[in-house]
């Protein structure tokens, strides 16, 4: 960046009007006067009488130069310093069988729920900065897919790789909240988020999702819960003696549970019935959890007084040698 600390010196830099005037006026004057000077007509000038206009040049780059100097020239370069506490965020995914129920769609396609939640899940954290994220996945068991970090581009990775049933057909809510809790409890973070997705009942592991929503709220972990499932019978792609058809099965999400988990951590609980709905409830999620980053800008300047001032001494110092030298004349 480069600025001049006293730009008002540079209205000294007007001085030039008056020697352009000069000179002008000097150049339609004679000094010896002739009574017919058609005999001079067939007489050019001479490399040295043309060169004599460097003279002027010389002056008036010199006193611009000068000029510039007394306005104290500077370059400075700005150094930001952003200063962000950002939140750490467990990602807690159901990968339970009833996840293959195909009551969603995606580029007007029908697909299974785990396909929804994966493409908005990453939209989630492609928009994240500065936040450590974590993913724990769960079924009949939980564990985690992924610690904390801020290696965006492996947790997306490992995102890809999940399946239906990896971690079991059954739905282990309270398993998954307190391995999610074991995660992040320990961490120095200025908010501490769970998000649990899941479309299902506890009906595994041997931690109650109340007793699990208790160790998170005394390690101050807020708990986002997301309900995922349209309401009544789901379709399901099974295989028949007749090749492949759909099968409306019930599938039971506990939401008052859900509500009570976000009630004791001072979350909320959010329910999506199609891609839309689970699309805005992470958005506003995003928009609920941000930090504000502090920034303190600093500028160092240097001067460069010498780099105008030398040239424009140099130049009237040239000039005035060679006035008095090479284009000396006799008035």
């Amino acid at each position: 960046m480069f600025r001049f600390e006293d730009p008002w010196f540079l209205l000294v830099g007007l001085v030039i009007i008056p020697v352009l005037f000069r000179y002008g006026k000097k150049g339609n004057s004679a000094s010896v006067r002739f009574s017919a000077v058609a005999p001079f007509h067939d007489i050019y000038a001479t490399r040295a009488a043309v060169s004599r206009h460097l003279l002027v040049v010389f002056r008036v780059a010199g006193i611009l130069l000068l000029t510039a100097a007394l306005a104290r020239p500077q370059a400075g370069e700005k150094e930001t310093e952003i200063r962000s506490e950002g939140v750490d965020i467990v990602l807690c995914l159901d990968t339970s069988g009833s996840m293959q129920a195909l009551d969603f769609h995606l580029g007007g396609k029908r697909v299974d729920r785990l396909a929804v939640v994966k493409k908005v899940v990453r939209d989630f954290i492609e928009r994240r900065k500065d936040d450590r994220i974590g993913m724990v996945i769960f079924g009949a068991e939980a564990f985690t897919q992924c610690p904390l970090t801020m290696d965006y581009g492996l947790l997306l990775s490992l995102l890809d790789r999940l399946e239906i049933g990896m971690a079991g057909d059954a739905t282990a809510v309270g398993s998954a909240l307190a391995t999610s809790v074991k995660r992040i409890k320990d961490v120095p973070a200025a908010s501490k988020v769970i998000i649990l997705l899941t479309d299902g009942r506890n009906n595994a592991g041997k931690i109650s999702p109340i007793t699990a929503a208790e160790i998170a709220k005394a390690a101050q972990c807020k708990v986002y819960t997301i309900g995922v499932g349209v309401e009544g019978k789901s379709p399901f792609l099974v295989q028949t003696l007749f090749g492949q058809d759909f099968v409306y099965q019930q599938v039971d999400l506990d939401e008052p549970t859900l509500r009570e988990i976000a009630r004791i951590t001072g979350g909320e609980y959010f329910r999506a019935t199609d891609t839309a709905s689970l699309e805005t409830i992470y958005d506003q999620i995003d928009r609920m959890e941000k930090t504000e980053a502090k920034v303190k800008e600093y500028m160092e300047y240097e001067e460069l007084f010498h780099r105008f001032a030398i040239p424009g001494l140099l130049l009237l110092l040239a000039e005035f040698v060679l006035v008095n030298t090479r284009f000396r004349k006799i008035p």
